[in-house]
């Protein structure tokens, strides 16, 4: 149960981001982003006020990724103020794997995208630095509800493309673009083959000068590849170029994302949405075990000693995770 003052703090946000606030829009995103207990009460509240109004499905949610770069941020500035100058307000949200790693953030940075972070119909959010990966994801899904909520109706999340990351974006967007590179040689080199199969459009970047040519290469070889990897009766992501720098090929680009949405249909938008929060609902649950493991002080007391003796050799890591299970659910309840 929260006290008199953080139940007005909440209402007082939940009437801000309403407004469209952008300082309400910011603190709830810190709230929710925090993995303090008080604060995890607060946001919870807070989400539950929103759910009417976040989540419709005119919002348009899309994940873009690609290799480090490949332009993602020039790219993103590009498409994010077309979009704001043809009445779209922009959410940007950033999923960073290095975040988890160093405490800093890597992606959603606003002095790499100095038009859009001044643009008052866009709003740009740093990944958080979450602890885990899970963390992280968990931040950015509440981020986009408080984000849709606000009456942003575009929500653009970006990630690094470095392994689960990419998986756990496209787990929470209605559409997950990839953007890559010309490569000389084999163009499939360093694409992963999971990837293709999550990606529902792809896009060449930086297809503009003397590399013109090559990138429409690129993109005739990815289509065949995408050819052999998608079954029949499936989407078929269509493979396109583009340059974020000249902003040439952008609007190509959105209304390949368009005609994925059209393609989902309604029905289809609104069980994929449900599949994704069932998923998040268990992605949440193991958050917050994890999070009550780290709390225990059963834990606490034990952890020091099997972390030597581990690292010394003297005790297999079965029998240390056993331990600390047994250390956690002695707690007193």
């Amino acid at each position: 149960m929260q006290g008199p003052e953080a139940q007005d703090r909440v209402a007082m946000l939940v009437a801000g981001i309403r407004e469209g606030r952008r300082a309400a829009v910011s603190q709830a995103i810190t709230l929710v982003e925090s993995s303090r207990p008080q604060h995890r009460l607060q946001a919870r509240e807070l989400l539950t006020a929103l759910a009417e109004e976040s989540g419709g499905a005119d919002v348009v949610r899309v994940g873009i990724s690609g290799v480090p770069g490949v332009g993602k941020s020039t790219f993103i500035e590009a498409l994010g103020t077309r979009l704001t100058a043809a009445g779209h307000r922009v959410g940007v949200l950033a999923v960073d794997p290095s975040s988890v790693r160093t405490g800093g953030s890597v992606l959603g940075d606003k002095t790499r995208m100095g038009r859009l972070a001044t643009d008052p119909d866009a709003f740009i959010r740093p990944s958080p630095s979450a602890g885990t990966l899970g963390g992280v994801a968990r931040a950015t899904v509440q981020a986009m509800a408080v984000l849709e909520a606000a009456g942003y109706d575009v929500v653009l999340v970006e990630t690094v493309g470095v392994g689960q990351s990419e998986v756990t974006v496209a787990g929470m967007v209605d559409t997950f673009l990839f953007l890559t590179l010309a490569r000389t040689g084999d163009q499939l080199q360093g694409i992963k083959k999971g990837i293709l199969e999550i990606a529902d459009v792809i896009a060449v970047n930086k297809a503009d000068g003397d590399r013109e040519q090559e990138a429409r290469a690129a993109a005739r070889d990815l289509a065949g590849a995408l050819r052999m990897v998608r079954g029949k009766g499936e989407w078929a992501p269509p493979v396109v170029t583009c340059s974020g720098l000249e902003d040439v090929g952008v609007d190509d680009l959105w209304e390949r994302v368009v005609a994925h949405r059209d393609h989902l249909g309604a029905e289809g938008l609104l069980s994929k949405r449900a599949e994704q929060q069932l998923d998040f609902t268990w992605a949440m649950v193991r958050d917050e075990l994890d999070q009550r493991l780290r709390l225990s002080p059963g834990v606490r007391e034990v952890r020091d000693e099997i972390r030597t003796a581990v690292l010394a050799g003297e005790l297999p890591a079965t029998v240390a995770a056993d331990r600390l299970l047994a250390a956690y659910d002695a707690d007193p309840r």
